[in-house]
């Protein structure tokens, strides 16, 4: 009787299994959401809509974008954080808040190792220094010559407290030594339209945050923190062409899942997003953004991951930044 029950248990055992591999290999099976924890329009969604379709196209499924802006994008992390982890709720993130973001906040409520799993690199953005139309200031050099001049008077903009652009400001304003008054939002969109209306003065963001306004001539593109030019923007000058040495930055922009996706969903993930970005009308509509798309492995983003979180660490600490 006890061979017969162990017979039994074995089987049932095997067929869960089996059961379990069958319905694991239909992923996915329904609609993939891809949390974006900006507003709409800045560099994070661009970066989330240059893939989903590609995505859902792929996959057989819509990939919606959610876009979970607040508290410097801690809100939207903590949404993927707690989801399921079954490949369903992924997380669009800019290293602004993935690497950043645990160094300013004591409680941010998620961790970015041991609250997700890595799945792909996306793409790179140097950083641009825009202006409204309207400042007496047309490239780098007059800007912080009219800083001096004005102490204090000059306002910048920033997707919230401890922010990448944040950061990028005050160490600007650092290396430059000149003075300017912080203005917090929660998402690149809203400073953007802030801008254009005038009623701030100066940004440093991704370059698809504010491309088309600048070709557009709505807005003064005054330096980029690369050292070459953007393609799309080839009179806008490198930081270190206008006379600032040392001042280069770079943000990128990465999928992750929540801690526990099975490894073959992260896996398909991965193949398909890669192929994805080395589509030529992708890598196009990427560069036409001033963004250049990266391919990474799972494995190689988690080590990168680690080594950034180590790096902007000690930026933030000797810059003295903090999200309060």
């Amino acid at each position: 009787m006890k061979i017969r029950e162990t017979i039994v248990a074995v089987a049932v055992l095997a067929i869960g299994l089996i059961a379990g591999v069958h319905a694991q290999g239909k992923y996915p099976e329904r609609p993939i959401t891809l949390v974006v924890p900006s507003a709409p329009g800045g560099s994070t969604d661009f970066t989330a809509r240059l893939v989903s379709d590609g995505l859902a196209k792929a996959l057989g499924q819509p990939v919606i974008v959610d876009n979970r802006p607040g508290a410097s994008g801690n809100i939207g992390n903590q949404v993927v954080a707690r989801s399921k982890p079954d490949g369903y709720t992924l997380l669009v993130s800019y290293s602004g808040y993935q690497v950043a973001n645990p160094h300013l906040f004591k409680r941010a409520g998620w961790d970015p190792i041991k609250d997700f799993v890595p799945v792909a690199m996306l793409t790179r953005a140097p950083q641009i220094i825009v202006a409204r139309e309207g400042l007496p200031s047309n490239n780098l050099q007059e800007l912080i010559a009219y800083a001096k001049a004005n102490p204090g008077k000059l306002n910048y903009a920033s997707s919230g407290n401890g922010s990448i652009q944040h950061i990028a400001a005050e160490m600007l304003k650092q290396i430059a030594s000149i003075d300017m008054i912080h203005v917090p939002y929660k998402g690149a969109g809203p400073v953007v339209q802030d801008l254009m209306g005038g009623n701030v003065d100066l940004f440093i963001t991704t370059p698809a945050s504010v491309m088309g306004q600048i070709q557009a001539g709505k807005l003064k593109g005054l330096a980029v923190t690369s050292s070459k030019r953007l393609a799309a923007l080839p009179n806008v000058p490198t930081t270190n062409e206008s006379g600032l040495k040392g001042y280069q930055l770079d943000s990128w922009f990465a999928l992750y899942a929540p801690a526990g996706t099975p490894p073959d969903v992260v896996r398909k993930l991965n193949t398909e997003v890669n192929r994805i970005l080395q589509m030529p009308n992708v890598r196009r509509k990427a560069e036409d953004q001033g963004t250049d798309v990266e391919i990474m492995s799972p494995a190689q983003l988690g080590e990168y991951t680690k080594s950034e979180l180590d790096r902007w660490g000690k930026i933030i600490s000797a810059a003295g930044i903090t999200a309060d």
